[in-house]
Formats: structure tokens, C-alpha cells, sequence
């Protein structure tokens, strides 16, 4: 390769990297990530406190269901 072709192509690289620097398109792309990350973290912190309430909720659900009868008729079980 000659030493013109070279320069050229070094000349070509670095206005396609000033260009690129200039990109800001997808920095909007990254501020979005990284306010649902922040809702993610909101939510994960307040789930803690309905995790023992719904937990509470099964709880009733099961002791209901230990007293409830059982089928016992004619079903085809197998």
C-alpha cells in the first residue's frame, strides 16, 4: 500500500471517529435504561413489605382448604 492510500485511509478513520463523537442518538437510549433501573430498584425495595402480606393471604387459603372436604365420589381418578 502506498503511503498516499495510507493517508487516506488514516484521514477517512478519523472523520468517521469525529463523527461519531458527535452522535448523541443513543444517549437518550441510555438515560431510558437507566431510569427503569431505578423504577426496578423502587419497586424491588417496596415489594419487601406486600411479600408478608401475601404470604399472610396463602396462609388463610391453605388453613381453608385443610378443612374443606375431600372429593370421595365417583370421579375417574386413575
Amino acid at each position: 500500500m502506498s503511503f498516499a492510500k495510507l493517508l487516506q485511509k488514516v484521514k477517512s478513520e478519523i472523520a468517521f471517529y469525529k463523527g461519531l463523537a458527535k452522535d448523541t442518538e443513543g444517549a437518550s437510549g441510555i438515560e431510558y435504561a437507566i431510569v427503569a433501573a431505578m423504577v426496578a430498584v423502587v419497586i424491588a425495595g417496596l415489594s419487601g413489605g406486600m411479600g408478608t402480606t401475601i404470604t399472610a393471604i396463602f396462609a388463610k387459603i391453605t388453613a381453608a382448604m385443610v378443612g374443606a372436604p375431600t372429593g370421595g365420589g365417583a370421579g375417574g381418578g386413575t
